[in-house]
């Protein structure tokens, strides 16, 4: 019998109905959203020099692969709703599962949904003059549609991320050729000495790269509705990461060709701005245009996956009770949808600034995938006999780089962003009382099984 119908949860009700095509466009619609045209400006004001610059977005890459590698082993030895919740609750305890998981879902992925809802209202303020109190609607009223869509079924969200992850990939490599080859350097100034640059500095850089980076692994929550996740999960996460860095390697030297560094430190659109000085106004036009067609692309990919850490835990008896539930008829997980789009509102009305709710999130990613990665550690030892479709390579010496670099950046950012990081850090203490409510209740109506 083939591997992907033994390895499954007998309890998961989510049909397979996702393909190689769909699973790389998640990654791309994932990924390529606000960031590349957002955080530059904040990069380039961290790093104002463009070696540095560029050498920050490789290494972002570079720890986005370390870390798919580890991931790719993960989800190949259990292709389950979930993702990480699985992972640390099978290597350690349900505790470990839970606390992850709960990382993961109200921080992550929510935080994510609040972060792209914030940032298309800001960009739609580009078009037409609007006030803060209109912008917070805005990015409400955009986080209901959105999970409205995903409600009434995955494929309508899977076609969805196909069309706009194509749509970007086209967009962006028509915007970098011709930045190269159609107009002249706009960047002729020279930028001034940057100056010494530390590693803080550095450390600092890569939080918001690694948000830009962020959904390279969302194949790994939706492995039970992939089909053949053994094969199809591993060539998904490293085809869609690759395209990806790629990109934004050549968007970036793009932007250097079309503003000097001075221009380029601290701007907030830098897409918009980098457009504007190549091709004048109308460049600028369309350009902010696209910026919202992505993030619309990029959070409709982030509500299609989120609810499923929350379905995983719930089949578990570890989250509300119902959110395990399956729409009869649209086959998803309606009611941890709801939850989701509730909380990210929560969310948007307390952080309502693009970049605190950029590092609030992006803590909290270090945190989850250091947590992936050292399980990986202990389901080799502890299971040395499972089967292991794919191997995570270069291991055990490149998930140890992936795990002291991300160590680097957390310290940075507690020193660096330390109310962002201490809001992230309550969260998961958060999830320890809420751990053992629900543990105590799952006892006493019988625990569900947990075997895979």
């Amino acid at each position: 019998m083939e591997y992907d119908t033994l390895n499954v949860d007998p309890r998961d009700r989510l049909g397979r109905t996702l393909s190689l095509t769909d699973a790389i466009m998640l990654v791309v619609s994932s990924v390529i959203g606000s960031g590349i045209f957002l955080t530059p400006g904040v990069v380039a004001d961290l790093l104002p020099d463009a070696r540095l610059f560029l050498a920050a977005w490789i290494v972002g890459g570079v720890l986005s692969v370390a870390g798919a590698l580890a991931n790719a082993e993960l989800g190949t030895l259990f292709p389950h709703a979930g993702g990480d919740y699985v992972y640390l609750r099978e290597a350690y305890h349900p505790a470990a599962g839970f606390l992850v998981g709960w990382l993961t879902f109200f921080v992550i992925y929510v935080g994510s949904v609040a972060t792209l809802a914030a940032a298309f209202a800001e960009g739609v303020a580009y078009f037409v003059p609007i006030d803060p109190s209109t912008k917070l609607t805005l990015a409400i009223a955009v986080t209901v549609v959105s999970s409205a869509v995903n409600y009434v079924g995955v494929r309508w969200g899977a076609r969805f991320n196909n069309v706009t992850g194509f749509l970007k990939l086209a967009v962006v490599l028509v915007f970098a050729c011709c930045a190269f080859f159609v107009v002249p350097a706009a960047a002729a100034a020279e930028a001034p000495h940057a100056g010494v640059i530390g590693p803080s500095a550095f450390g600092l850089a890569l939080s918001p790269i690694l948000f830009t980076y962020l959904g390279w692994n969302a194949p790994v929550y939706v492995a039970s509705e992939m089909r053949r996740p053994a094969r199809n999960l591993p060539i998904a996460l490293f085809l869609g990461l690759g395209i990806c860095t790629a990109l934004y390697l050549v968007v970036n030297v793009a932007y250097l060709h079309a503003l000097p560094m001075e221009k380029l430190r601290g701007e907030t659109n830098v897409g918009q701005a980098a457009a504007t000085a190549l091709f004048g106004t109308r460049g600028g036009f369309w350009v902010a245009l696209f910026v919202l067609i992505s993030i619309a692309g990029s959070l409709n990919a982030m509500i299609l996956v989120g609810p499923r850490i929350a379905y995983a835990m719930a089949l578990d008896g570890l989250f509300l009770r119902g959110t395990e539930r399956v729409h009869p008829r649209y086959r998803t997980p309606h009611r941890a949808i709801l939850v989701q789009a509730v909380i990210a509102v929560g969310l948007i009305l307390i952080l309502r600034t693009y970049p605190s709710i950029l590092d609030y999130t992006t803590f909290a990613i270090v945190l989850a995938t250091m947590a992936d990665t050292a399980a990986l550690y202990t389901l080799r030892r502890t299971r040395p006999h499972a089967l292991r479709p794919y191997r995570a390579w270069g291991y055990p010496y490149v998930p140890a780089l992936y795990l002291v670099a991300n160590g680097g950046i957390a310290v940075t950012m507690i020193y660096g962003r330390s109310t962002e990081c201490a809001l992230g850090t309550l969260m998961l203490v958060l999830g320890v009382p809420f751990y053992w409510i629900l543990s105590t209740r799952r006892r006493s109506v019988g625990a569900p099984d947990q075997s895979t």
